[in-house]
C-alpha cells in the first residue's frame, strides 16, 4: 500500500505553504503515524503535525442523448501535513 497518492496544489493549500502546511490526497486506510513516516522518508523532512479529513464523493448527473446519466467521484482522505520550522517541501523541483 502506498501511503501518499498525490500533494494537492489549490489556492487554500498554497497560502497554507508559507506556513509550513502542506497538503496530500493519501490512502484511506492509512493512519497519522504511517502519513508522518511516509512524508519524512520521501521529502526528507521532519513531520511536526497531521491532519486528516475523509471525503465522500460527490453525486454527478449528466444530461446525454440517451437519457440522464448519474454516478459519483470516489471517497478520498485528505492529510494535511505541518513540517519544523525551516523545512520546505518542493513539489516543482523534478517538473
Amino acid at each position: 500500500m502506498s501511503v501518499l497518492k498525490k500533494p494537492l496544489v489549490t489556492e487554500k493549500i498554497s497560502e497554507q505553504n508559507e506556513q509550513g502546511k502542506y497538503g496530500f490526497v493519501v490512502d484511506k486506510r492509512a493512519n497519522k503515524l504511517q502519513i508522518r513516516e511516509a512524508v519524512e522518508k520521501m521529502y526528507g523532512v521532519t513531520v511536526d503535525k497531521v491532519w486528516t479529513m475523509n471525503y465522500q464523493g460527490k453525486s454527478k448527473s449528466r444530461y446525454t442523448k440517451s437519457g440522464v446519466i448519474t454516478g459519483k467521484s470516489p471517497n478520498f482522505k485528505k492529510a494535511i501535513v505541518q513540517v519544523a520550522d525551516g523545512d520546505i517541501i518542493d513539489f516543482y523541483s523534478n517538473v
